[in-house]
C-alpha cells in the first residue's frame, strides 16, 4: 500500500478524451491531490514504455502511480484516492448500505450503461440500431430513477455534492453526445430522464469537472477522426 499524504509522488497516465481518464482526475481534483499528469499520444496506435509497466496486464489508461505503486482501472482509482487521501469530503459515502448501492450504480453503468452505448454505435442495420436504441433508454431509466432516489432532492447521486456514482455515471455524458450527434435522437430528454438532464449540465460545469472535460465538439471531432467518419 502507498503512503498516504503528499510525501509519495503522484502521477495519472491518461488521455484527453478517456471519460476513464476523467473519473481518474475529478477524484484527484475532489480531494486536491497536486500529481503530474502524463498524456499518452495516442493509445490506439502505440503505447509508451511507462503506461506498459505501470499496467502490463490491460496496457490501458488511467494508471494513477502514488509512489512506487501502480492503481489501474478507473472506478479502483477513485476509490483509492478516497481512501488514500482522507477529508471532509467523501467521494464514496460512510453507510455501508449506501455504500454498496453506489457500487452498483456504478457497476451498473460499466456494463449495461457502456453495452448500450456501444450497441448503438456499432448497429449494422436500422433494426439493430432500434433495439440497441431501447436498450440504452432502458439503462437510462434506470439511472433517472436511481438519480431521483439518490440525490434526495439535491443536484447530483451524491445529494449536494459529486459523489461516487456521478464520477461513474459522468463517463457516460461524453459517449452519450457523439452518439446524440451522430444519430439526431436525444437520448437524454425532458420527457424521459429531466433530472438527469438537468444532472449532467451541473456535472459539465462543476469545478472539478470542467477543466478536464472535452466539449461535445471536441468529443464529435475525435469520434470522426477515430472511425474514419466524414
Amino acid at each position: 500500500m502507498a503512503q498516504n499524504g503528499s510525501n509519495s509522488t503522484v502521477k495519472l497516465i491518461g488521455t484527453w478524451s478517456s471519460p476513464f481518464a476523467l473519473r481518474a482526475r475529478i477524484a484527484l481534483h475532489l480531494k486536491s491531490v497536486e500529481y503530474e499528469y502524463i498524456e499518452e499520444a495516442d493509445v490506439l496506435k502505440s503505447k509508451s514504455d511507462l503506461l506498459l509497466k505501470s499496467n502490463p496486464i490491460h496496457k490501458k489508461v488511467p494508471v494513477l502511480i502514488h509512489g512506487d505503486d501502480s492503481i489501474c482501472e478507473s472506478l479502483n482509482i477513485v476509490q483509492y484516492v478516497d481512501e488514500a487521501w482522507p477529508s471532509k469530503l467523501s467521494i464514496l459515502p460512510s453507510n455501508p448500505k449506501e455504500r454498496a448501492s453506489a457500487r452498483f450504480w456504478a457497476h451498473f453503468v460499466d456494463g449495461k450503461g457502456f453495452e448500450s452505448i456501444d450497441a448503438v454505435a456499432g448497429a449494422k442495420d436500422d433494426a439493430g440500431r432500434m433495439a440497441a436504441a431501447g436498450n440504452l433508454m432502458e439503462s437510462l431509466a434506470a439511472l433517472e430513477e436511481a438519480f431521483q432516489k439518490s440525490s434526495k432532492g439535491g443536484e447530483f447521486f451524491g445529494g449536494e455534492n459529486i459523489g461516487y456514482v456521478d464520477i461513474a455515471c459522468g463517463a457516460i455524458v461524453g459517449p452519450l453526445s457523439v452518439i446524440e450527434a451522430f444519430s439526431g435522437v436525444k437520448f437524454l430528454s425532458q420527457d424521459t430522464t429531466p433530472g438527469l438532464v438537468q444532472w449532467a449540465e451541473r456535472f459539465r460545469a462543476h469545478e472539478a469537472v470542467k477543466p478536464y472535460m472535452p466539449t461535445v465538439a471536441e468529443f464529435v471531432e475525435f469520434a470522426k477522426q477515430k472511425f474514419n467518419v466524414q
